[in-house]
């Protein structure tokens, strides 16, 4: 099966309010820039489903579902729901589709993992939202995708599945859901000293997960080692029937959630990777919070999927779509010329620090 896309026209317009870091266009952006490249013909492209409440309750909560769909309905929320499920905050405020949306990402996933149950690479970049937990919303997350897509990929048969997220902030929702599980591991780079403060080196979450929380200023030669000697030997070693992938964009250099300066040559170099060893693979989406540098790294993300070459500079069509982007922060209103002409970053290479050799070396015994 060649690779396909997921998508859905919900994300577009839908914001999580104009002050929040996500009130940016990121999928549409995504998809448009793949149509106008010419990589999203119809046969690659499903429209993703609306998971229906009884798919979210495999990991959430009936009560938090039922909030949730409320808080939609009614576009508020009491105190007593606020404190006990985490909505209506700043970070996971109330807005117009805060059911509809999550739960369509969500509904992306488990069909990404229907999909790659049969074999094949499948790329849902709406998902990825790693910070839900089974009766709360954090972290701009208020469902798990990645979760109920391990669980859906668990009761289609798959018995050994890899988790690998390379997302600037740790995947805290997905390791508490897992924590102990000797069916699944999880892989996380993430940045150290980063909300939500997880993911610590030591932390194996009950022998389920593989914690890199690098320095700030990680840079792709770090990050190269990183995948060689131990996301890829982590991943071939557990011999999984398939991997879930997030690709957060929040650990490119641009980005200002995060301080690590990594080029979107990275997620390439690592989607490149796992589909060169895994025969099932759903790589989502996550962070990322600059407009220009989360669609030319997502877009990148499904060329390096669906093996199509990236150009040096973007025809007037795909250009077209980056210049129409507008960010309120400082760095939106000068933006460089690669940010609209171009896809794939110059290299941001560097020495590699004696602390990410001494966490590889820390590391090494636990990838049998």
């Amino acid at each position: 099966m060649s690779a396909l896309f997921i998508g859905s026209e919900i994300y577009r317009g839908s914001s999580y309010g104009r002050a929040h870091p996500l009130a940016i266009p990121r999928v549409p952006t995504v998809i448009d820039l793949g149509r106008a490249l010419g990589w999203l013909p119809r046969e690659v492209y499903r429209v993703s489903p609306r998971a229906k409440p009884v798919a979210l309750q495999a990991f959430h909560t009936p009560d938090y579902v039922a909030a949730l769909q409320a808080a939609e309905a009614a576009q508020e929320v009491s105190p007593e729901v606020r404190a006990r499920h985490g909505l209506g905050t700043l970070s996971n405020p109330v807005f117009a589709e805060m059911y509809r949306r999550p739960a369509t990402a969500a509904g992306g996933s488990i069909l990404g993992a229907e999909l790659i149950a049969q074999g094949g690479h499948v790329y849902n970049p709406g998902g990825g939202t790693h910070h839900g937990f089974a009766d709360r919303a954090g972290g701009f997350c208020y469902l798990n995708d990645p979760v109920l897509a391990i669980l859906r990929l668990r009761a289609l048969g798959m018995r050994r599945i890899v988790y690998v997220d390379i997302d600037a902030h740790h995947c805290d929702g997905v390791e508490a859901a897992f924590h102990g599980a000797g069916d699944v591991r999880l892989i996380s780079v993430h940045e150290a000293a980063r909300w939500p403060f997880t993911g610590a080196l030591e932390d194996e979450a009950g022998g389920a997960a593989i914690n890199l929380p690098v320095p700030r200023g990680l840079n792709d030669t770090e990050f190269a080692m990183l995948l060689e000697e131990v996301i890829l030997p982590a991943t071939e070693g557990f011999r999984p029937d398939a991997v879930v992938l997030q690709c957060g964009a929040d650990a490119v250099t641009e980005d200002p959630l995060s301080r690590l300066t990594l080029s979107n040559r990275s997620h390439f170099a690592t989607v490149r990777a796992l589909k060169a060893i895994a025969s099932r693979l759903l790589v989502l989406g996550g962070g990322g919070y600059n407009p220009w540098s989360v669609a030319r790294c997502w877009t990148g993300v499904w060329a390096s999927l669906a093996g199509h070459a990236i150009p040096d500079r973007l025809p007037d069509a795909a250009q077209q779509v980056l210049r129409s982007l507008r960010w309120s922060r400082a760095a939106g209103r000068n933006p460089p010329d690669h940010w609209f002409t171009t896809i794939e970053d110059a290299p941001r290479e560097g020495p590699v620090r004696e602390e990410i050799r001494a966490m590889v070396r820390l590391v090494l015994p636990r990838l049998a």
